[in-house]
C-alpha cells in the first residue's frame, strides 16, 4: 500500500523558493540581488535550544521551524532574513526581557505619548533614551532590514506573539506597521506567492493580501470606510487589472464614494484611456484637490500616453493654481510636451510666495525663450530673495542679457568662490563679450 505524504507549509515554501528563483532569474525583485533566493545552512535543534536558553526567550514556533527546517536566514522579503546570530546582534539585549507594548490598532495619540521622550525631549540622557527606546522596541527581535532606516521585527511575546512589525524612525503620528499575516511562515509564503504571480512588491506586506476577487469581496462586505480603503489600496500591488475589476472600480468611482479617487487612480494605472473621462472631470472640477489628484495621476501613469487633450485643459486652468504642490505637478505633466513658456508661467515666476517661484523656476528650466522674456526674469529678480536667485542660477544658469546684469552683479560676491557657480557667471559674460572681471568692477 502506498502512503502519500501530505505537503506541509514548509514543503510548499521550499518548492516556492525554487519557483521564485526561476521566475526572477535576473534578480529584479527588490533585494533579490543580495540574497539570490538562497537560504543559509539550517539551525540544529541543539543550536536553537542553546540560543533560547542563553537569551531566555522561546521563539514563536513558525519562525523556529523556518530556522531549523528551511534555513538560518538568507532569502526573504526586502534584503532577506537575518541569521539568528545577526538578528541577536541587531537587537538590544534588554529588549528581549521587556514587554511588547505595540499593537496593530495603536492610535496616533497612543504612539505619540509612547515616543514623546524620543522625539521631543532634547535634554534626555543616553541611559534615559535607551530605556525609552527599549520600551518601544521591547519584546521584539530584529529579523531583517528593508533598507535605510526601515527594519523588520518579530514579536516575541504577548497577544501578538509571532507577528511581523515594520519599523522606521520615531516619527509623530506614524505608529509601526503590523503586517496582515498572523505568523512568520504565512508572511514569508505570501512573499513567494507574490513574486511567482508577478505582483509589484516594492513595499511587500504593507498592502492587504488577496487577489482581485478576494479584495473586491472584502470591499463589498466591509463594515466601514477604513476597510474599504485598505481593500482598494491592496490592488496597487497588481501590475495590471482585469476588465471585470476595472468595471467594478468604475462603479465605485461613479457612486462618488470616499474611495472615488483611489478607484480612478487604479483604473488609470492599468489604462489612462479607460480613466480619461474621470481625469477630465477632475481637471474641470472647482475643487483644487481634484485638480491636484488629476495631475498626480497623469504624472504617475501618463508618460507613455497621448496627453494632448489633458494638456490643453491644464494650460487653460493655470489661473486656478495657487499652491506649490499643484504647480510642481503641473510642471511634471506639461514639461515633456513643451507647453510651458515663461509667458504662461509669468504669474508664478513673479509670485509673492518664494516657494511658488521656486516651483516655477524648476518647471521652466527647459524653456528656450528666456532671453526673449528678460522682462519677466527682471521682475522676478527685483524682489531680491536669495533663494529665488540661487534657484534661478542653479536650474537656468545665468541668462545672458544686459538688462539682467545688475542683478547678477549683486549676487556675484556670494557665488564667486564656488567654482561651479563662478563658471556660470563667466560663461554669461563671454556670451555678452564682456571681460571676466566685469562683476568685480565698481
Amino acid at each position: 500500500m502506498l502512503f502519500w505524504k501530505k505537503e506541509t507549509q514548509l514543503d510548499r515554501i521550499k518548492n516556492k523558493l525554487e519557483k521564485a528563483m526561476r521566475k526572477d532569474t535576473d534578480f529584479l525583485v527588490f533585494g533579490a540581488s543580495s540574497h539570490k533566493y538562497r537560504v543559509d545552512e539550517k539551525l540544529t535543534a541543539n543550536e536553537l535550544a542553546d540560543w533560547q536558553a542563553k537569551n531566555q526567550v522561546i521563539l514563536p514556533e513558525p519562525y523556529a521551524q523556518f530556522l531549523t527546517k528551511v534555513g538560518n536566514g538568507g532569502a526573504g522579503p526586502y534584503y532577506g532574513i537575518y541569521s539568528i546570530e545577526k538578528a541577536t546582534s541587531y537587537t538590544d539585549r534588554n529588549a528581549f526581557a521587556a514587554k511588547c507594548v505595540l499593537h496593530p490598532r495603536m492610535t496616533k495619540e497612543e504612539w505619540n505619548h509612547l515616543t514623546e521622550p524620543l522625539i521631543n525631549d532634547e535634554d534626555i540622557s543616553d541611559p534615559e533614551y535607551d530605556a525609552a527606546r527599549n520600551m518601544v522596541m521591547g519584546g521584539m527581535l530584529c529579523i531583517g532590514t528593508q533598507g535605510c532606516e526601515y527594519d523588520m521585527y518579530l514579536v516575541l511575546e504577548g497577544e501578538h506573539r509571532g507577528k511581523i512589525v515594520y519599523t522606521s524612525d520615531f516619527y509623530p503620528d506614524h505608529p509601526f506597521f503590523f503586517v496582515y499575516e498572523d505568523n512568520f511562515l504565512d508572511w514569508y509564503e505570501r512573499w513567494l506567492d507574490e513574486i511567482i504571480l508577478d505582483y509589484d512588491i516594492a513595499w511587500f506586506g504593507s498592502k492587504m493580501p488577496g487577489d482581485e476577487n478576494a479584495l473586491i469581496q472584502v470591499y463589498q462586505n466591509a463594515s466601514n470606510e477604513e476597510i474599504k480603503s485598505k481593500a482598494l489600496d491592496g490592488m496597487f500591488k497588481f501590475k495590471k487589472i482585469s476588465q471585470p475589476t476595472i468595471d467594478f472600480l468604475k462603479n465605485v468611482a461613479d457612486q462618488g464614494q470616499k474611495s472615488r479617487i483611489t478607484a480612478i487612480q487604479l483604473i488609470c494605472k492599468t489604462s489612462v484611456d479607460a480613466g480619461r473621462g474621470y481625469l477630465l472631470e477632475l481637471l474641470h472640477s472647482d475643487r483644487n484637490e481634484d485638480l491636484l489628484h488629476a495631475l498626480q495621476i497623469l504624472n504617475w501613469y501618463g508618460k507613455s500616453v497621448d496627453l494632448s487633450e489633458f494638456i490643453k485643459v491644464i494650460v487653460q486652468s493655470l489661473d486656478r493654481v495657487h499652491d506649490p504642490e499643484t504647480l510642481r505637478h503641473v510642471g511634471y505633466v506639461l514639461e515633456p510636451s513643451g507647453a510651458i513658456t515663461l509667458q504662461n508661467f509669468a504669474p508664478f515666476l513673479c509670485h509673492a510666495d518664494s516657494n511658488i517661484q521656486t516651483a516655477a523656476i524648476y518647471a521652466t528650466r527647459s524653456c528656450n525663450d528666456k532671453s526673449d522674456s528678460w522682462e519677466i526674469i527682471e521682475q522676478m529678480l527685483m524682489g531680491g530673495d536669495k533663494e529665488v536667485v540661487k534657484n534661478s542660477i542653479l536650474f537656468w544658469d545665468i541668462i545672458p542679457h544686459e538688462k539682467l546684469l545688475p542683478y547678477y552683479k549683486a549676487a556675484w560676491p556670494e557665488y564667486k568662490n564656488n567654482i561651479n557657480f563662478r563658471e556660470k557667471f563667466i560663461g554669461c559674460l563671454k556670451q555678452l563679450n564682456l571681460p571676466d572681471d566685469y562683476f568685480d568692477k565698481e
